[in-house]
Protein backbone atom coordinates (compact mmCIF):
# COMPACT_ATOMS: atom_id res chain seq x y z
CA UNK A 1 0.00 0.00 0.00
CA UNK A 2 3.18 2.45 0.87
CA UNK A 3 4.69 1.79 -2.38
CA UNK A 4 0.64 1.79 -4.09
CA UNK A 5 0.54 5.54 -2.76
CA UNK A 6 3.21 6.23 -4.97
CA UNK A 7 2.08 5.16 -7.71
CA UNK A 8 4.87 2.00 -8.10
CA UNK A 9 3.65 -1.55 -9.35
CA UNK A 10 3.94 -4.15 -6.96
CA UNK A 11 3.87 -7.71 -7.51
CA UNK A 12 4.27 -9.76 -3.89
CA UNK A 13 5.31 -13.27 -3.32
CA UNK A 14 3.94 -15.12 -0.20
CA UNK A 15 7.40 -16.81 0.45
CA UNK A 16 10.73 -16.98 -0.35
CA UNK A 17 10.56 -19.85 -3.13
CA UNK A 18 7.72 -17.70 -5.03
CA UNK A 19 9.87 -14.61 -4.85
CA UNK A 20 12.66 -16.20 -6.43
CA UNK A 21 10.41 -18.20 -8.89
CA UNK A 22 8.94 -14.32 -9.85
CA UNK A 23 12.42 -13.47 -10.49
CA UNK A 24 13.58 -15.88 -12.38
CA UNK A 25 10.28 -16.44 -14.70
CA UNK A 26 10.34 -12.77 -15.78
CA UNK A 27 12.86 -11.51 -18.03
CA UNK A 28 15.76 -9.63 -17.33
CA UNK A 29 15.43 -5.53 -16.01
CA UNK A 30 11.61 -6.45 -15.89
CA UNK A 31 12.01 -5.38 -11.66
CA UNK A 32 13.50 -2.47 -10.45
CA UNK A 33 14.18 -3.17 -7.17
CA UNK A 34 13.28 -6.14 -4.42
CA UNK A 35 12.02 -5.70 -0.50
CA UNK A 36 12.75 -8.63 0.77
CA UNK A 37 10.98 -9.86 4.22
CA UNK A 38 13.27 -11.86 5.61
CA UNK A 39 11.39 -14.14 7.83
CA UNK A 40 9.25 -16.00 4.81
CA UNK A 41 7.98 -19.68 4.78
CA UNK A 42 9.17 -22.37 2.33
CA UNK A 43 12.64 -19.98 2.33
CA UNK A 44 13.64 -16.56 4.22
CA UNK A 45 14.60 -13.70 2.45
CA UNK A 46 18.51 -14.07 3.49
CA UNK A 47 18.45 -17.76 1.60
CA UNK A 48 16.08 -16.34 -1.53
CA UNK A 49 18.82 -13.22 -2.01
CA UNK A 50 21.54 -15.55 -2.41
CA UNK A 51 19.90 -17.56 -4.96
CA UNK A 52 19.21 -14.55 -7.04
CA UNK A 53 22.42 -13.03 -6.20
CA UNK A 54 23.44 -16.79 -7.90
CA UNK A 55 21.56 -16.88 -10.71
CA UNK A 56 23.26 -16.57 -14.67
CA UNK A 57 22.08 -12.99 -15.95
CA UNK A 58 22.74 -9.84 -15.14
CA UNK A 59 20.51 -8.10 -13.46
CA UNK A 60 20.61 -10.68 -10.86
CA UNK A 61 23.97 -9.34 -9.93
CA UNK A 62 22.77 -5.42 -9.97
CA UNK A 63 18.93 -5.25 -9.00
CA UNK A 64 18.38 -3.56 -5.57
CA UNK A 65 17.60 -5.52 -2.91
CA UNK A 66 16.35 -4.24 0.40
CA UNK A 67 15.93 -6.34 3.72
CA UNK A 68 12.30 -5.19 5.58
CA UNK A 69 13.12 -6.84 9.15
CA UNK A 70 12.58 -6.69 12.41
CA UNK A 71 15.74 -7.51 13.17
CA UNK A 72 17.89 -4.88 14.10
CA UNK A 73 20.89 -5.55 15.51
CA UNK A 74 24.08 -5.34 14.15
CA UNK A 75 24.91 -8.78 13.43
CA UNK A 76 20.92 -9.11 11.32
CA UNK A 77 22.23 -6.04 9.10
CA UNK A 78 25.89 -7.72 8.93
CA UNK A 79 23.91 -10.93 7.70
CA UNK A 80 21.83 -9.07 5.14
CA UNK A 81 24.98 -7.40 3.27
CA UNK A 82 26.76 -11.04 3.53
CA UNK A 83 23.37 -12.27 1.93
CA UNK A 84 23.52 -9.70 -1.16
CA UNK A 85 21.37 -7.25 0.28
CA UNK A 86 21.88 -3.47 -0.44
CA UNK A 87 20.00 -1.78 2.09
CA UNK A 88 18.42 -3.14 5.89
CA UNK A 89 15.26 -1.29 6.96
CA UNK A 90 13.82 -2.11 10.35
CA UNK A 91 9.87 -2.64 11.25
CA UNK A 92 8.06 -0.86 11.14
CA UNK A 93 9.72 0.61 8.11
CA UNK A 94 8.92 4.74 8.00
CA UNK A 95 7.31 5.41 4.26
CA UNK A 96 10.04 8.61 3.77
CA UNK A 97 13.08 5.88 5.21
CA UNK A 98 11.80 3.10 2.23
CA UNK A 99 11.52 6.00 -0.56
CA UNK A 100 14.44 7.29 0.38
CA UNK A 101 16.18 3.91 -0.27
CA UNK A 102 14.54 3.08 -3.03
CA UNK A 103 15.98 6.45 -4.92
CA UNK A 104 19.20 5.73 -3.63
CA UNK A 105 19.20 2.27 -4.80
CA UNK A 106 17.67 2.73 -8.10
CA UNK A 107 19.27 4.14 -11.40
CA UNK A 108 17.36 6.31 -13.47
Amino acid sequence: MVLSMKEMDVEVAENGQIAVEMFRTHGEGYYDAILMDMRMPEMDGLEAARVIRAMMRKDSKTIPMIALTANAFDEDVQRSMQAGLNAHLSKPVQPEALYETLESLIEG
